[in-house]
């Protein structure tokens, strides 16, 4: 609805002003680290059914006019925008596939499943390759590279292979990606953002 796209349209200028400089309201491009985390804590402070396609066509129609207009600082911004949701989103749903499968293996009842899902700290990981991905959905993509080196290296405490970090990436791609509605724009930023990913570790 109208309403729907002019609420989503605020979140997305939230996002936007959490992109410019404190102090001046400048774009500074790329974006230092600080204004990143900017970013995430707006979109993460989102309700989670708000994180919807009005949220995502409002980014793509801002991003495409960005573009038009010759304006290559904000549609940095809105790709920026783009991969913290993709990430943001499919952390979550990591989380919530993982405590879905923990609730149908011990018998437990979906709300104790939820219960696992409102306390996201909880070590929900299994195995160095899940934890690592987590990691790198977290980040920002910039610090992909570095962070697949150090968690890939000799030296990282519980070394991750890239082929299991690929297999857990794959893995994520079946459980999330496919679970969404096809051809929903959900779906294809969030397996544009995976397969980048997928990218980037066999690159190492």
């Amino acid at each position: 609805t109208e309403e729907n796209l002019d609420e989503r349209a605020k979140d997305v200028e939230k996002m936007v002003k959490a992109a410019s400089e404190p102090e001046s309201g400048e774009f500074l491009v790329p974006l230092s680290r600080e204004r990143v985390d900017a970013m995430r804590d707006v979109l993460e402070g989102l309700d989670e059914e708000d994180l919807n396609e009005g949220f995502l066509s409002t980014i793509d129609a801002w991003m495409n006019k960005a573009h038009q207009d010759g304006m290559d600082g904000m549609v940095t911004i809105m790709q920026k925008a783009l991969q913290i949701y993709a990430g943001t989103a499919i952390s979550r749903a990591r989380i919530h596939l993982q405590a879905n499968v923990g609730a149908a293996l011990s018998g437990e009842d979906q709300a104790a499943a939820d219960a696992v899902v409102a306390d996201s700290s909880s070590e929900l990981n299994n195995g160095p390759a899940a934890e690592l991905l987590e990691r790198l959905l977290r980040v920002d993509t910039d610090d992909w590279d570095a962070e697949i080196r150090k968690g890939v290296s000799d030296g990282a405490e519980d070394v991750v292979t890239k082929d299991a970090l690929v297999k857990e990436v794959q893995r994520t791609m079946e459980g999330v990606i496919l679970g969404l509605e096809n051809g929903s724009m959900a779906q294809r930023v969030q397996a544009e953002y995976l397969r980048e990913l997928v990218t980037r570790i066999e690159a190492i």
